[in-house]
């Protein structure tokens, strides 16, 4: 008779009746990914039975699948779990375990929006984002992440719905950059609406915006601090070479750049022509695109 032919009996066993086969394919256990399982096992218990073999003569039940589970439920705590008794043959044992490992269409993940709408609407429950991530035995950093797709703007929305956007990643890292660059994502945004049919936005093309947008942000921080005057009323006497005193400044520098050719390149650059911080990033950005390290988002 097959595992298929088989009849299954259901029952609440005491993990100490369960004992793992050591020729289960399953060796190789991530800690992490355990615990996690535990922390739900230990909110809601064993939603999955596991499945194991009718018991011997000592009264042992060997188990088929579930060997996560099993582990998990002891790490939880639990005395007794549900079941699903099954008698198995030995030359079918291994197929039955690939075969729901695989998963062949009987557990399929979520599609990640409704993942992160599911999980936003228990999240409401709670009184703070701390307790909500606790609850769920994540961080505060996890949860953000988990419920991104959730709070997309109508915009993005659509074009995920749509199918002008490649995946939910991608709507979420367009999100990210319409934080940094409203501008730019609406760029991105016009361009994706318009689309052939059957094209979409990719998430490198997205990634590329926000790595550029990163790399601009960082060149004008850097900008900022080299231009920046420093008070001598926030400087301590450590901070001055020897010999100079915080009552005796050194005079100031000049700048060594011509104010007529500043005007002029800004002139070129369709800039005001008093912003120096300004026009020395946009021509940093000029210089790294005639050197092939910039590059269009499209």
């Amino acid at each position: 008779m097959t595992f298929k032919e088989t009849q299954a009996q259901f029952k609440i066993v005491d993990v100490a009746q369960i004992k793992s086969d050591p020729a289960h394919p399953r060796q190789h256990i991530d800690e992490d990914a355990l615990e996690s399982l535990a922390n739900s096992i230990r909110k809601k218990g064993l939603i999955h039975p596991l499945v194991v073999q009718p018991a011997d003569a000592s009264g042992f039940h060997t188990l088929i699948v579930g060997e996560r589970r099993l582990r998990a439920a002891i790490l939880a705590g639990e005395q007794a779990v549900p079941v699903l008794i099954r008698h198995c043959e030995p030359g079918e044992v291994l197929e039955v375990r690939i075969f729901e490992n695989l998963g062949l269409g009987v557990r399929v993940a979520l599609e990640a929006r409704d993942m992160a709408n599911a999980i936003q609407r228990i999240t409401e429950g709670f009184e703070t984002q701390e307790t909500a991530a606790e609850h769920f035995g994540r961080t505060p950093a996890w949860l953000n992440q988990a419920t991104a797709a959730a709070n997309l703007s109508p915009k993005v929305s659509a074009l995920l719905d749509s199918g002008k956007i490649s995946s939910t990643g991608t709507a979420i890292q367009l999100e990210k950059l319409v934080k940094k660059n409203e501008a730019k994502a609406e760029s991105l945004i016009d361009q994706a609406q318009q689309l052939p049919e059957g094209e979409k936005l990719v998430k490198k093309i997205v990634d590329t915006a926000l790595s550029e947008e990163g790399g601009r942000r960082k060149r004008k921080e850097a900008v900022s601090a080299a231009t920046t005057p420093v008070s001598l009323a926030a400087m301590d006497a450590s901070d001055l070479p020897p010999g100079e005193d915080l009552r005796d400044p050194p005079p100031a520098t000049r700048s060594r750049v011509n104010p007529g050719k500043v005007k002029r390149v800004a002139d070129m650059l369709g800039l005001s022509d008093g912003d120096e911080e300004e026009i020395l990033v946009r021509l940093i950005d000029e210089f790294l695109a005639l050197k092939g390290e910039g590059s269009s988002p499209f």
